[in-house]
């Protein structure tokens, strides 16, 4: 009897929630599978659509295997060699300061040490920053603005114990739908409950709010100073807590007071009604267990970091903080953008949660023993991109990411990279755009392969665990830059052998003189430093400080106050609310915002490697409210191309009533490799938020006019396309469970007939064997051809003068089918399925894989509520994301 493969407990490798998973190893024949870990605190059990499809993205086509130089396969040790004497030779020839690395929230934080430790202290170069910047870097200088240190005072539990909570800049439904689920659940226990939601746009968030504000862009900073203005007046601030526990606060109130003196210039500011905004202050008022939630929304702005002031002050001038069922709690967008934060993977930190003070300087250099170490603030993520441009940068390392396609003003970034003379990219995806511009490529670990800590967004240190072998020849992160380190000659620093041994030093670096008097600090986990391996191994998730006084962790902190300012106390600060950088005006007159999918990630790179998590929305799309398309001359399905200062992007048009007229949002997913003409950040604008540094991601001015196209072309095949089917006005590439689907909208009719088409991407189908199909109808300008092999569907081409429209999923399964029938012939040349075929429409739950076109037939058949449809379909009975979109179908039909 084969003996069960154990399964491994680990944490999921998408959001800041930091969910537990139970990874069941591949054995036996049967593949890798995953399910919720039932005891990790994040999750109980639950996960979202995301986590749940991890081990469909472990497949090896599309990983970097082995190491590249120069566009050329080569072994480890040439590669390792030739990336330190190439770093070297920039380093001697134009400074260490010309050099640059650019992290990522997926690194794990022993990753994250190396690479700081590495640069900061040896390499003598400042510039180390992480796309953290992009989603956390507004919250991190609110809170060290405020607390003197960016602690995270609160924990998830306090979502549950609360009687308000605020959501705002957040679509929680959809971008932390596990945590979303225990605010449901909480709320259905108790439902005195108040939940509101402060967001532009009506999204499935909206589904459990009692009250949704749809402030205008930018205007949260208003709403949030005439709260406090407001908190003044009626007599609710905590004025012993002040006393005892703040500075500031006479004039911050103050000054709000004077900004908003009333509800109407606090409606004029936000556009909000007044009603609305009283309703929302009674609340905060009369709710001592209030809870704020935001995200992206605040910090993906102009001036974030204030709106993350305003949040705080509200909260310090009640005492609202640290306490079971209150305080701010920012919502992390990547897996380990806390621990990153927790090594000074910023420019603007150094390690440990110190700054660039002589003490801390001495501190950490002495504990490091560096040699040279840096003594202050380096280039942040956009200003490394610009030394590329202006050459002050000569040599970047990037990992774990993928800037080409995420930053902002992204045909800029890609010039930069093109222009650098020296690009390192590690990563675990050979596909990534970034690699298109890479001297040197280094095959990591990915997920599944990689063994250290993640910390998620309440302060939780959580262990991810190794399940399998590394495929081909990745290594692990601080294994590659341990051996450029030592090529380098800084091995003695750099002698590691685990990524234990390295979590000991940090935990050991975070106790460091951490002493009142000395260099207090909220990061405190010295009580793991000496922790065996064995105990590294099964560390249980913990939340920092973990120190002898508290050895089990720390849930909260402030409730006492203890901040880490020099007088020990928080600091209210008078904010000045501004609007977005760049406003609209007759040229560029739509207010355009982006932001996250349901089912997607980033920049796709592992989500788009599970089928099913393509099909909610298989296209990169423009969502606008329905009455701004009659007067562009646009109809859902249509292309509309969307102009800005900065850039262009096509996207297919859907009509959205939760989106404000004169507004427009668009995911931030696409990539050039599935949507060369639909990234949609070359777009969006460069402003990036004085203090953090932080990009604009949420508003930017754009024209949008139709895109009038000639001729669609769809391919559907049972592999990706291998000729030039990105030519023409708009491409879109969908994985589909068992192959491809492509749509290409061209001016006029292609060159090339279809059977040539098909020939040019798929050589199989130009064997003598191959059986066509082929249907054509010169009046209608509609043409069909399939190719077949041995009764197998190996590719059919659509072209037609009209968009595509109608349910395609009957044919993607023909892909499957190992003989074609005449029945299922027939239905590859009508284009659509026949009678009688089972149709399960466009992904409505992802978990399960259940279709708009099975719900709707239930409910025909009398399961009209959204109980029914679960009961039948299992939908939305695992992480809920689906719920609110099956209650719309069911009441509209759409």
């Amino acid at each position: 009897m084969k003996e069960a493969v154990r399964p491994v407990a680990t944490t999921c490798a998408y959001c800041g929630v930091g969910c537990g998973i139970q990874a069941h190893p591949a054995s036996h024949g049967q593949p890798a599978r995953v399910k919720g870990l039932d005891d990790h605190p994040a999750n109980f059990g639950r996960l979202c659509s995301k986590g749940s499809a991890l081990a469909e993205t472990l497949g090896s086509e599309e990983r970097l295997l082995h190491p590249e130089v120069d566009g050329r396969q080569t072994d480890w040790q040439t590669a390792l060699d030739e990336t330190a004497a190439r770093l070297m030779a920039v380093r001697d020839a134009h400074g260490p300061e010309s050099i640059a690395f650019y992290l990522s929230g997926q690194l794990l934080t022993e990753d994250y040490y190396v690479a700081n430790k590495l640069m900061k202290g040896f390499i003598g170069s400042p510039h180390v920053d992480t796309n953290s910047r992009l989603c956390m870097s507004s919250s991190v200088a609110g809170h060290k603005r405020a607390f003197g240190t960016d602690t995270v005072p609160n924990c998830y539990e306090d979502i549950e114990l609360a009687d308000l909570v605020v959501i705002t800049g957040s679509n929680m439904a959809w971008c932390h739908p596990v945590l979303f689920q225990r605010l449901k659940a909480a709320r259905a226990a108790r439902p005195e409950m108040k939940i509101v939601v402060i967001d532009p746009r009506r999204t499935d968030t909206c589904d459990i709010a009692d009250l949704h504000l749809a402030v205008q862009p930018g205007s949260d900073g208003w709403l949030f100073t005439g709260l406090l203005a407001w908190l003044g007046r009626q007599g609710a601030l905590d004025y012993a807590w002040l006393e005892a526990h703040t500075e500031g606060f006479g004039p911050a109130i103050q000054h709000a007071q004077r900004l908003c003196p009333d509800l109407h210039s606090i409606a004029q500011a936000t556009g909000l009604k007044e009603a609305d905004i009283s309703r929302f202050y009674s609340w905060f008022t009369t709710r001592p267990n209030t809870v704020t939630l935001y995200s992206q929304g605040i910090h993906q702005t102009s001036s974030g970091s204030d709106k993350v002031n305003a949040i705080l002050n509200c909260h310090l001038a009640t005492g609202r903080i640290g306490k079971p069922g209150c305080g701010p709690l920012s919502l992390t967008g990547q897996p380990n953008a806390m621990g990153g934060r927790e090594v000074g993977g910023l420019a603007n930190q150094l390690a440990a949660h110190l700054d660039f003070t002589p003490e801390a300087l001495n501190a950490v250099g002495t504990f490091w023993q560096a040699p040279n170490l840096v003594t202050g603030p380096g280039k942040t993520a956009t200003e490394i991109f610009e030394g590329m441009l202006d050459g002050s940068i000569r040599a970047v390392w990037i990992m774990g990411t993928n800037p080409a396609v995420s930053l902002p003003d992204g045909d800029r970034i890609r010039d930069a990279l093109q222009r650098c003379p020296l690009v390192i990219v590690s990563d675990c995806i050979a596909t990534a755009d970034t690699l298109n511009y890479a001297h040197i490529a280094l095959p990591a670990a990915g997920w599944s392969e990689k063994d250290g800590t993640v910390t998620n967004s309440e302060r939780r240190i959580s262990r991810q665990r190794a399940f399998r072998p590394a495929m081909g020849e990745a290594r692990p992160d601080w294994w590659i830059m341990t051996q450029v380190a030592q090529r380098m000659g800084f091995g003695r620093a750099f002698e590691y052998q685990t990524p234990a041994d390295i979590f000991r030093e940090h935990a050991a670096l975070s106790g460091y003189r951490n002493t009142p008097g000395d260099l207090p600090r909220d990061f405190d986990i010295s009580a793991l430093s000496e922790i065996s391996d064995d105990q590294y191994d099964t560390l249980m998730p913990i939340q920092w400080p973990v120190t002898d006084a508290a050895p089990c962790g720390t849930a909260r902190l402030f409730a006492e106050g203890g901040f880490f300012t020099p007088t020990g106390k928080a600091r209210l600060l008078g904010i000045e609310p501004e609007g977005p950088a760049h406003v609209t005006d007759a040229r560029f007159p739509f207010a355009l915002n982006t932001g996250r999918l349901r089912d997607q990630w980033h920049t796709m790179t592992r989500t788009a490697l599970a089928p099913r998590l393509n099909q909610h929305h298989p296209e990169p799309a423009l969502f606008m409210h329905p009455a701004d398309l009659p007067d562009l001359s646009l109809q859902t399905g249509d292309l509309a191309e969307v102009t800005s200062r900065w850039g262009r992007a096509v996207l297919r048009v859907m009509p959205d009533e939760g989106v404000q007229p004169g507004h427009a949002f668009a995911p931030m997913h696409w990539t050039a490799r599935f949507a060369p003409f639909s990234r949609i950040n070359t777009v969006v604008n460069p402003a990036v938020d004085p203090y953090s540094k932080q990009p604009e991601f949420k508003h930017t001015p754009v024209a949008i006019q139709p895109v009038r196209v000639g001729t669609w072309l769809t391919l559907i095949s049972t592999r990706e396309p291998t000729g030039a089917t990105a030519a023409g006005l708009y491409t879109a590439r969908t994985r589909l469970k068992n192959g491809w689907q492509t749509e290409v909208a061209l001016a006029d009719l292609p060159g090339d007939d279809l059977k040539t088409l098909i020939k040019e991407n798929f050589p199989e189908s130009g064997a003598d064997t191959t059986e066509w199909l082929e249907y054509h109808d010169a009046a209608h300008r509609v043409h069909r051809v399939a190719a077949l092999l041995e009764g197998r569907l190996v590719a059919v081409a659509y072209l037609q003068a009209m968009p595509p429209t109608g349910d395609r999923t009957a044919l993607h399964a023909l892909l499957s089918v190992d003989t074609l029938d005449a029945m299922q012939r027939m239905s590859l040349l009508a284009g659509k399925p026949l009678a009688g075929q089972p149709c399960e429409g466009r992904t409505v739950c992802a978990c399960f894989g259940v279709g708009e076109s099975r719900i709707l037939a239930l409910k025909q058949e009398g399961a009209d509520s959204v109980e029914a449809i679960s009961t039948r379909t299992q939908a939305g009975t695992n992480c809920g994301s689906c719920l609110p979109e099956i209650k719309r179908l069911l009441k509209t039909g759409r």
